[in-house]
């Protein structure tokens, strides 16, 4: 199956439940994500906003910042990558009956990503745009405070962990 095609179900999914199902951020509710990443490229830091747009559909934006050595044609060359992107999350919570203090969620993002090198590296790292998928899942504590793990994702090469706080 083709990405089209995969992208025209998930739009389908997401308007054929859209009217059932509630995300713990709800329409109109805002929160605040940080934390870190994974990576084969130093350890990225992230800050993001999401926004609830629908009762079950979420937008938001993100920062990542990251550092790291690479050992090139014996010289190490320090590099960093600065990440700016958008993403939109469907929350499966009422179809799965899945409690409010839980959230589980599936998405797609798409951003750009600022690769610095030393001007004398001439390896093969380069800015761009990229598209990506995730999933992921966050446990409140409280009615504000909570973890998030999330799988995919641009920029962070297996996921991320870290905080969210509703506003």
């Amino acid at each position: 199956m083709n990405s089209k095609k995969i992208s025209l179900l998930f739009v389908m999914f997401l308007l054929a439940f859209g009217a059932m199902a509630q995300s713990p951020l709800g329409k109109g509710g805002s929160q605040l994500n940080a934390g870190v990443g994974f990576s084969n490229w130093g350890l990225p830091v992230y800050v993001g906003l999401d926004f609830g747009v629908h009762p079950d559909i979420t937008l938001g934006g993100e920062l990542s910042f990251r550092s790291y050595g690479e050992n090139y044609n014996k010289v190490k060359y320090n590099h960093t990558l600065i990440g700016i992107y958008g993403n939109a999350n469907y929350h499966f919570n009422s179809i799965l009956q899945i409690p409010r203090n839980w959230d589980l969620y599936l998405g797609l993002n798409v951003g750009f990503v600022i690769w610095n090198s030393p001007s004398d590296y001439d390896g093969s790292h380069n800015s761009g745009l990229g598209l990506g998928a995730q999933l992921g899942t966050r446990y409140y504590f409280t009615n504000r405070f909570g973890l998030n793990l999330e799988l995919g994702g641009l920029g962070f090469n297996g996921g991320k962990f870290g905080i969210s706080y509703k506003l």
